[in-house]
């Protein structure tokens, strides 16, 4: 944006949102602060996403920057759409992204909605990502730095929404934009970076899930892929795709891992290693950033922190899609998600509702 324009600045209190609302103002546009108040129990968590704190460390950058600030209160649809799904999700046996579904649901509508009404041009955030011109319009790209890039989480936006957003940071590294706040002398400068679920105090998600779904967490078999009976567990809610730790299972042949959560029986499927390995992939919910018409060559990612791997996306009625890998990928969970790149580029990404195994689908 060349002229100069009324700008909402989503300030979650950290130092990245900080210095986007900084170089909002340096780059002459009239930039307007406002902080989502999501979750009050946070407040005396240091560290946490959301916190009281945050706020007030929001509201300091704010009056550093010249700038005015705005709270506004999201706490109960945060609550109905973000916490009772995480634990829904869970319920269902599948293991959710909340920060997804606060972007998708909270961030990125309401508060747009909210920036609209102020007025705005724009809704700009501390994202690592990157908003691109392209040849028919704005593209979603992954950050400049990779160690930082938080597209993954971002799949769910939409073009419409993504014409209205901004990410000023997206091309930085995280060490010129720390730079840059203790240029400023922001209070956030140093501020460590805020890691966990923001409503999971103490660390033990299982806490939420059992006060919202208590009938969630009832007891059950651990069973192998032939129904054979080898323990017992406490909830289906305790135990993720993938894992290893926590079955209570010894003297086995192989180490055995969580194959599939059967949540109607109360039920834990476990297996070998080898097991885990899926050539294929069913998706629901997609949503697509770029243009498409049949099946699309690609890469994606089914965990965040993953690299993306060759892939073959076929869309399917019902926004549906199947997900053909090139080659097979381990531990592919219901309720994660799997996003669709282009090089940087997200074409877009869905929920993963089942994956298939590496020789079924071969």
């Amino acid at each position: 944006m060349s002229a100069t324009r009324r700008i909402v600045v989503a300030m979650s209190g950290g130092v990245d949102s900080s210095v986007a609302a900084a170089l909002v103002t340096r780059a002459g546009h009239e930039a307007v602060g406002v902080t989502m108040q999501l979750y009050a129990g946070t407040a005396q968590r240091k560290g946490a996403c959301c916190a009281g704190q945050d706020i007030a460390d929001a509201s300091r950058v704010a009056a550093a920057l010249g700038i005015p600030h705005y709270v506004l209160d999201y706490e109960a649809r945060f609550r109905e759409k973000v916490i009772a799904d995480f634990a829904d999700t869970y319920a269902r046996g599948e293991t959710p992204v909340p920060c997804v579904r606060c972007n998708e649901r909270v961030k990125f509508a309401d508060l747009l909605q909210a920036a609209k009404e102020l007025g705005a041009d724009a809704l700009a955030t501390g994202h690592y990502v990157r908003r691109i011109e392209g040849a028919v319009g704005p593209e979603l790209h992954a950050a400049g730095e990779s160690a930082r890039d938080q597209s993954y989480f971002l799949f769910t936006t939409t073009p419409a929404q993504l014409d209205f957003l901004r990410f000023p940071v997206g091309d930085l590294p995280k060490r010129e934009v720390r730079a840059i706040a203790a240029e400023l002398g922001l209070v956030t400068a140093d501020k460590p970076d805020s890691q966990d679920i923001c409503f999971v105090p103490d660390g033990r998600y299982t806490n939420v899930i059992d006060r919202l779904r208590p009938n969630a967490a009832r007891p059950g078999e651990i069973v192998d892929v032939n129904g054979q009976v080898l323990g017992r567990h406490d909830g289906i809610t305790h135990f993720t795709v993938g894992q290893r730790k926590g079955l209570g299972l010894s003297g086995n042949e192989e180490p055995l891992f969580v194959l599939k959560l059967d949540a109607a029986n109360a039920r834990v499927v476990v297996g070998p290693r080898a097991a885990l390995a899926a050539g294929a992939i069913t998706l629901r919910e997609v949503n697509w950033l770029a243009p498409t018409k049949g099946a699309v060559e690609c890469s994606v990612k089914v965990r965040s922190m993953r690299p993306p791997v060759p892939a073959r996306v076929i869309p399917l009625d019902g926004g549906a899609a199947r997900v053909e890998l090139k080659a097979p990928e381990e531990a592919v969970a219901p309720g994660q998600a799997c996003v669709f790149y282009d090089g940087s580029r997200v074409l877009g990404g869905g929920w993963i509702a089942a994956g298939t195994a590496a020789a079924a689908a071969a």
